[in-house]
């Protein structure tokens, strides 16, 4: 039975940065793109409805979001999918997740202390450590089997220094699709809280999750929330990142203060954009069953992945991920570099797959492929890809 997410919506000429702009990534405009983590899906029938009639009033003024429809929107949620007390006082609106994170480092350290993460990463951590005069500690995880798990021996050398004021972690982690576990998440509360650092956790790929696998909000393992903070958004769910908008969960009052002087105040950023707003009360309030229908068909796309390279491309090694849109493949036995594998890619495929390098997975070649979009367009990327190998092989 054909399903609504079949449908193959064309994206080129709407100023879209997957489509509309590969060169930048690539050096190439003639690709199949299956990059950047937005998703080629029209957002919920729900939600485009509430934005036509808005668009219909024709008026858009400056936007309000501190108020119940908006914040409860978001505690609502959380109650419903993860079973998860979140104060209405804990929400604030920031402009992106980026953002967000970028001012909670600025609020909480200095600079030149230290700031932690699990490395491979989302490439924009670096940047923002980088550009917050913060030194980035990694904390490498351990990768046995195509199974990524924390180092916690490692983490917690880097959590004793002097200087570790902050520890950025990314759950469901981006690139390799973990959802850390209950029990992960406890030794992470406890060794931060031991060593008296922060923990700002990036929860963007929250709702799409895989089988059995459950995401849990760190907020609910802590018995002190005063060092914990929660940046995500809805727009990876809905797929609205070009409506703008995220928000985030700050339980220290203090800490809620600092960051709306600095959102309000200093940078002047503290006004919603109305189609965001409206997003993440129309989605949070009436997406439940697209968001389960979502997370079935990307399941089923990436069951494709697999079986398409147990099949035809045994060389590369690839395990369905708990968590995110994206295809975490180790491609190291292919016996080719980074260059020459994006050039494979590039000039024979006319694929366009990011490649691990991106994300700081030095140990190894990667690629990180994003499957969300129609299993008509996976298999396309797929038999891209196959070509691009065969190329490289004698």
């Amino acid at each position: 039975m054909k399903h609504h997410f079949d449908q193959s919506v064309n994206r080129i000429g709407t100023y879209c940065t997957q489509w509309d702009y590969m060169k930048d990534r690539f050096g190439s405009n003639d690709l199949v793109p299956f990059s950047i983590s937005d998703m080629d899906f029209r957002s919920p029938p729900e939600m485009i409805e509430a934005i036509h009639k808005r668009t219909d009033h024709g008026i858009f003024g400056y936007t309000r979001w501190n108020h119940d429809d908006y914040k409860s929107s978001i505690t609502g949620w959380y109650k419903r999918r993860f079973d998860a007390e979140i104060s209405i006082d804990w929400v604030l609106y920031s402009p992106s997740v980026i953002y967000s994170i970028a001012r909670l480092i600025e609020i909480l350290s200095s600079e030149s202390d230290h700031v932690i993460m699990q490395v491979p990463a989302y490439d924009a951590f670096f940047h923002v450590i980088n550009e917050s005069k913060r030194d980035l500690i990694p904390n490498p995880l351990l990768y046995q089997n195509g199974k990524y798990e924390i180092d916690f021996d490692d983490l917690e050398k880097k959590l004793l220094h002097p200087k570790a004021k902050v520890l950025l972690l990314c759950n469901p982690h981006n690139p390799t699709g973990r959802v850390w576990t209950e029990q992960e998440l406890k030794k992470i509360v406890e060794l931060c809280a031991k060593y008296q650092v922060k923990i700002i956790s990036d929860d963007i790929h929250m709702d799409i999750t895989y089988q059995d696998r459950r995401f849990i909000p760190i907020t609910g393992l802590a018995d002190d929330l005063q060092n914990i903070y929660i940046c995500t958004s809805a727009s990876k769910t809905f797929n609205t990142p070009g409506l703008g908008g995220s928000y985030l969960l700050i339980p220290n009052e203090k800490t809620r203060e600092s960051f709306m002087k600095l959102l309000k105040y200093r940078d002047g950023v503290s006004s919603a954009t109305i189609f965001g707003e409206i997003s993440v009360i129309e989605g949070y309030r009436h997406g439940d069953q697209w968001v389960d229908e979502l997370c079935s068909y990307l399941y089923n796309n990436m069951k494709l992945v697999k079986e398409f390279i147990d099949q035809e491309l045994p060389s590369i090694q690839f395990h369905i991920p708990e968590s995110t849109y994206l295809a975490w493949m180790d491609c190291t036995e292919l016996g080719k570099t980074n260059q020459e594998l994006q050039q494979a890619l590039v000039e024979v495929g006319k694929v366009g797959i990011m490649s691990g390098a991106v994300y700081g997975e030095d140990r190894g070649i990667f690629l990180r492929m994003n499957v969300g979009c129609p299993q008509s367009k996976v298999s396309e990327g797929l038999e891209r890809l196959k070509r691009s190998v065969l190329s490289l092989t004698p």
